[in-house]
């Protein structure tokens, strides 16, 4: 319930305790009628005969009532601990309140946490070329958020033949664009685990328009920090055009970039067709046909220059995810 409200705790503790012990302590409370202040027989007992004398045993805390609150706990409780297997701390609450208190301060104060000042939950847009991968890969080692790479999971899905990727599949078969509801169900499953819950993320390649921002709003998956990288289209087709992938080894170069080692391996490396010029204007004029109503929709995001050395704007985006957001002008 609470992850479904969009609250990610940073650490869970339980308090444990025999069964028979909380019911002990239960059954020992007293509260004074007139100031509403409790006490117990064993523990707190107030030393003014007057109070005493007035104390009442509140309701709710006979054993049969007792006992009966306790078994709902167990049963609830099971269900609940699963969900925070990384954050969970079991304190024995059977000792001195002065000991549980200093277990659950060192607990909290040792937990290993993001060096953002926040959870971040960031979105990169851009076109083609614009440079989010690297930038999301930047940002997934130095801060510890998830890198979520939207066309990889529908790739991933589809190579795990399940539910979802059969869905995916003949799509994909067809060279047809994903529907946005099977893309989302895909992206809710990455974004509700436990990691993005706890670490935050770093989304890129969704949403591409309007609609998809306000169907990802919609489910509660809000970016608290969303950056526009903008890139000239001939530095786009710079980039693009000249990458080559070696069919022996697999290995990826880029005719300027990462020239191959040899006249031998140049010889057979292969263009992918949709590092053709012809494809990257198509793609890119559709990126900017929308971008304009995704930056209203976000109104607050921040856009970048991102025809720079990566390391320049990486250190735009990380100086606008620690520091707060500029008001927005009426």
């Amino acid at each position: 319930m609470i992850q479904t409200l969009g609250i990610s705790p940073r650490h869970v503790i339980v308090l444990s305790a025999p069964d028979t012990v909380l019911i002990e302590r239960n059954l020992g409370k007293r509260i004074d009628p007139q100031t509403g202040e409790i006490y117990h027989t064993t523990f707190d007992w107030p030393p003014e005969s007057e109070i005493q004398n007035r104390l009442i045993v509140p309701a709710g805390v006979s054993e049969g009532e007792t006992a009966r609150r306790l078994l709902e706990y167990h049963r609830d409780i099971v269900r609940i601990l699963p969900s925070y297997p990384k954050i969970l701390k079991v304190i024995p609450a059977d000792q001195p309140c002065v000991d549980v208190f200093c277990q659950a301060l060192t607990y909290v104060q040792t937990m290993h946490r993001s060096n953002a000042p926040f959870t971040p939950r960031v979105l990169l847009c851009g076109p083609m070329g614009s440079g989010k991968s690297l930038q999301a890969a930047l940002l997934a080692q130095k801060y510890g958020l998830v890198n979520v790479c939207c066309g990889q999971l529908l790739k991933e899905a589809m190579a795990d033949k399940s539910k979802y990727g059969e869905m995916i599949r003949p799509f994909f078969e067809k060279e047809m664009a994903v529907p946005d509801n099977i893309i989302m169900k895909v992206l809710r499953q990455r974004l509700d685990q436990q990691d993005c819950v706890e670490r935050g993320w770093v989304l890129h390649g969704f949403p591409r328009d309007r609609d998809q921002a306000r169907l990802m709003d919609g489910l509660g998956y809000k970016p608290n920090r969303v950056f526009f990288l903008n890139v000239p289209f001939d530095s786009i087709i710079e980039r693009l055009t000249l990458r080559r992938t070696d069919p022996v080894t697999g290995e990826r170069y880029h005719l300027m970039y990462k020239p191959p080692p040899t006249t031998e391996i140049q010889a057979r490396l292969l263009q992918s067709p949709k590092d053709s010029e012809e494809q990257i204007k198509l793609r890119t004029d559709l990126f900017y046909r929308n971008s304009a109503e995704l930056e209203e929709f976000y109104g607050r995001a921040i856009t970048l220059n991102g025809d720079q050395d990566p390391y320049t704007v990486f250190e735009y985006i990380e100086s606008g995810i620690i520091n707060p957001l500029p008001k927005k002008v009426p």
